[in-house]
């Protein structure tokens, strides 16, 4: 692979379907050719300006108004926890929920997704919170308690039946979710309030709603017209408020629960007014587990308080729920949910109507939501209508219909509808049987051997010729109905999905292993100063670059040399100059949102087409695009890369003096590191000798020593060039070399025990016994709930912002207290994830053994490297941990290399070597030769 690309891949992320932005980009003017050598030679130190005055023409119109916090200091909110008030800040919530959640050992464990921040805001006795109020203060989803839900409501809707938007996201009839389920308001309190407008036009004693839960019931066989009976359950750990449903017959048994969002109503008037209620099952469905519909019948509806305007307004809730009850669709709670946290929280980076577009999602039919987040999250872009079916969706016609309407997908009935650029995409529905139909008909063949692909390539061409009028028709007559997410609504789910996770590789799916207990994310605090994006125009640029990355992956995928050095040109043009002065500065705010520019983009674009030019041997345009690099991002991590490559580069054109001159100034950058810096030292070495210099530099005695050396022999299975060498082990069996070199130290080399580990085991280390400080309280590091790191991981802000806790971590490590800290962190925070830990593949013991035998000054040494700078450090450790207990409490280790009869070390390796000599570890290279 091309260096850079599976960079670049995992940069983009979910690749989109549409990119708005395609044509303008290949098709733009770019700046006269000049020579990227040319500009950075330029002595005026003025910086690059290409494409500057045009990014400034296309942005124009874009305002760049800031993001105004509409937060009251006054709000006070219910914590989902404990039940204590608290300020209703983004800080403080965040800070109390924590604390909350770590207090005893049940809890301390316990992932809550973002479902379960169930905070609410504290309602006057004799005000009620203004909705502007509600909407901007809450930093999470905020379900609002029953009383506030009928207050609110009732007051303000007047006869509104529908649930509002914040309902329906919060909707679960799960019953398995562990919601913090809000307390009830006390009868008195809830008198207080003004509810002359609560009384529902009708009383029906009827409702129709669903049995949820039934895993936790027990498993009878439930008929139709099976008689039920309701049981208030108040003790039940999930929800205090939680409703059985159980037979009438002899013995009760229990089917399932009342939803969550019905029982919040129907357990006061149960205990509170003494209300009763008989029912049947109207249906059963096919699987044992899905919710049952059901019929309830009020048999006591509590007269004596028929008056009391509490009962009125629980009551109506009850009737307005059960008209709409919910369904088993978690995905769609967690889709709502993810609009409604940008909406919150990026208002200052949506136009008005994006935000009107965004927000009427949620008045969407149950259905049609469904429908649209199934296919968005499938391939497509066109689906047959007739082919899609969930279970979940009543009326697929009807929500097409609806989603059609609104804007959020496009339908395609008729052949004349049919244009040429949806021509192929239309065609890889069809099965390739009907291809072979319609090839029949066309060519007078069968097209039996011909490919999918083929067919649907000969068929795209036989359309864009015209030859036969008649095609459209054909195609259309098998497909029938075809649908696809419009291209607004795609470009604004993905806006909102980069939004949310700040990354491209997260997605729906990752609430999806939450909720199902795959994932735990650790517990940290988001406090939150500045977006990352402050204005709208940044968010833009940024996006824009994302689809030149996307075009330039695919064009490498297509091979079309035009279209990849057309990207490297555009990347080059639309860098800032103004990027050198955000790097110069030492604040964590501004080296992280760096991550978030088009700068960033385009220069990882950059970087992949310097590989490509290099595999093509047009050394000279690499080093112009590397000389460029170099003048423009000064203060960057990936210097020593691009003056190692420079260097090599110009080697190989023959400048040789110029390759030399290149090493020794990239030796005086003190952002050259790691694997790079020992590369430039052998590089300055070996084409330094006389006469070019007559002076030995003073690193070359460090740069050139020797690494203890071991060899082992073994049979070799196969000699293939490029193939991973293969060997039997002293008991036949087949093993690699690392596998070989186990053998040898456990036996004759010394009775060690080991593991192949490379980087793992030690970032695993690290990442165990820094715990508390990765997780830290540091402003702007946290953004997500969705992070296993802060942001800064891997900068420089990193150390020097926790530098005392760092310290103070590192003193009691070196005082021996490494294990203790390990067995600590492991106990309390084992399987939640957390960058560079890998709970499956290190046993307890096996970590234990390491951190006793390596001791505490080597370990702080190494955990102190990878605080100060993880990204340079985090790969090309050594093969093999050995340890050896020489009494309980002590013991020696070993670190150990190995290379195969092919293999030599790569210089990142080397560097790793002879730094942790340094530090006081034994190291060596294993090398294994052929019998």
């Amino acid at each position: 692979m091309l260096t850079g690309r599976e960079s670049l891949v995992r940069l983009i992320g979910k690749r989109r379907r549409f990119l708005p932005n395609r044509h303008s980009i290949l098709s733009q003017t770019l700046p006269p050719n000049q020579s990227c050598f040319d500009i950075c030679s330029d002595n005026s130190g003025s910086g690059i300006q290409l494409g500057k005055d045009d990014d400034m023409k296309r942005f124009k119109s874009f305002g760049d108004n800031e993001h105004e916090n509409a937060l009251s200091s006054s709000s006070v909110v219910d914590c989902p926890v404990c039940g204590s008030k608290i300020p209703g800040n983004n800080d403080e919530i965040n800070s109390h929920l924590d604390a909350c959640l770590l207090r005893g050992t049940k809890r301390k464990l316990t992932q809550r997704t973002l479902l379960q921040l169930n905070f609410s805001p504290v309602l006057s006795k004799v005000k009620i919170v203004p909705d502007e109020l509600v909407e901007s203060d809450n930093p999470g989803i905020v379900p609002l308690s029953p009383l506030e839900t009928v207050a609110r409501e009732e007051i303000e809707d007047g006869e509104s039946e529908e649930l509002t938007g914040k309902e329906n996201l919060l909707i679960d009839s799960e019953i398995d979710c562990m919601v913090s389920s809000s307390s009830f308001c006390p009868k008195n309190e809830m008198a207080e309030l003004p509810m002359d407008d609560c009384k529902p036009d009708t009383f029906e004693a009827t409702l129709d709603t669903f049995i949820v839960g039934r895993r936790y019931a027990d498993r009878e066989e439930i008929s139709p017209g099976l008689t039920l009976a309701l049981s208030r359950d108040p003790h039940n750990v999930k929800d205090s408020n939680a409703v059985k449903v159980v037979s009438s017959d002899a013995g009760c048994k229990l089917l399932g629960f009342l939803p969550r969002e019905l029982a919040q109503y129907i357990s006061p008037l149960v205990g509170e007014y003494g209300f009763c209620f008989l029912g049947s099952v109207i249906s059963v469905p096919e699987n044992s587990l899905e919710n049952v519909p059901i019929r309830l019948q009020r048999t006591s509806d509590g007269e004596r308080n028929y008056g009391d305007e509490t009962f009125n307004c629980l009551w109506r809730k009850a009737q307005s729920v059960s008209r709409n009850p919910p369904q088993s669709a978690k995905y769609q709670l967690n889709f709502c949910l993810m609009l409604q946290e940008v909406l919150r929280n990026n208002t200052h980076l949506l136009t008005e109507d994006e935000k009107t577009y965004l927000e009427s999602f949620t008045l969407l039919s149950n259905d049609s939501q469904r429908i649209f987040i199934r296919l968005y999250t499938r391939k497509g872009p066109w689906f047959r209508l007739s082919s899609i079916s969930y279970p979940e969706i009543m009326d697929v016609h009807k929500a097409v219909k609806e989603l059609d309407e609104k804007g959020y997908m496009c339908s395609m009935e008729e052949a004349h509808q049919l244009s040429e650029s949806d021509v192929s995409d239309i065609l890889n529905i069809l099965s390739v049987s009907e291809l072979r139909e319609i090839w029949r008909m066309l060519e007078k063949s069968c097209g039996r051997g011909m490919k999918k692909q083929d067919l649907v390539s000969s068929l795209v061409s036989t359309y864009a010729d015209g030859l036969w009028p008649g095609l459209s028709i054909m195609i259309m007559n098998r497909t029938g109905s075809c649908v696809r997410i419009s291209s607004k609504a795609e470009s604004l789910i993905w806006r909102t999905e980069r939004l949310f996770f700040l990354n491209g590789e997260q997605d729906l799916s990752s609430f999806l292993l939450v909720d199902m207990g795959k994932v735990k994310y650790p517990t940290y605090n988001c406090i939150l100063s500045e977006s990352v994006f402050s204005i709208r125009r940044d968010l833009l640029s940024y996006e824009e670059a994302i689809e030149v990355a996307q075009i330039m992956d695919e064009a490498l995928g297509a091979n079309r040399t035009d279209t990849v050095l057309r990207c490297i040109k555009i990347a080059e043009s639309h860098v800032s100059a103004a990027l050198p002065i955000q790097y110069l500065t030492s604040e964590s705010v501004i080296t992280i949102r760096h991550l978030f520019t088009a700068s960033w983009v385009y220069s990882k674009v950059v970087i992949l087409g310097i590989s490509f030019l290099e595999q093509e041997r047009r050394y000279r345009d690499a080093i112009d695009l590397l000389k460029w690099l170099l003048n423009c991002f000064t203060c960057d991590v990936r210097r020593g890369y691009w003056t190692l490559r420079l260097s090599v580069d110009l080697e190989h054109l023959g400048y040789t003096e110029e390759s030399l001159q290149v090493a020794e100034n990239g030796l005086l950058d003190p952002w050259v590191r790691a694997g790079s810096r020992m590369a430039l030292q052998r590089r300055v070495v070996r084409l330094g000798k006389p006469p070019r210099r007559w002076k030995v530099p003073s690193f070359s005695r460090s740069a050139m020593r020797k690494i203890p050396e071991v060899y082992v022999q073994g049979r070799p299975i196969n000699s293939d060039l490029g193939a991973k060498s293969r060997f039997y082990n002293e008991e036949g069996e087949q093993c690699g070399v690392e596998e070989l070199a186990l053998y040898y130290y456990a036996g004759e080399g010394g009775g060690w025990q080991g593991v192949h580990t490379e980087s793992g085991v030690w970032l695993t280390i690290f990442g165990l016994l820094m715990w508390d400080v990765i997780f830290a309280d540091v402003p702007n590091v946290f953004y997500t709930r969705f992070q296993n790191a802060p942001l800064d991981l891997g900068t420089d802000s990193f150390y020097s912002v926790r530098k005392s806790s760092i310290e103070s971590h590192l003193q009691k490590i070196r005082n021996g207290m490494g294990e203790e800290c390990l067995i600590k962190s492991w106990e309390t925070h084992n399987g939640t994830a957390c960058r560079g830990v890998n709970w499956d593949r290190h046993s307890l013991h096996e970590l234990r053994a390491a951190v006793t035998c390596v001791g505490g000054h080597c370990l702080a040494s190494l955990c102190e490297l990878l605080a100060q700078d993880y990204w340079s450090w985090s790969s090309g450790m050594p093969d093999l941990l050995l340890w050896r207990f020489n009494g309980e409490y002590s013991g020696e280790a070993k670190l150990v290399e190995v290379k195969g009869p092919r293999d030599r070390l790569s210089e990142q390796q080397r560097a790793w070597l002879l730094l942790l000599m340094d530090c006081g570890f034994v190291v060596e290279v294993c090398k294994v030769k052929p019998l």
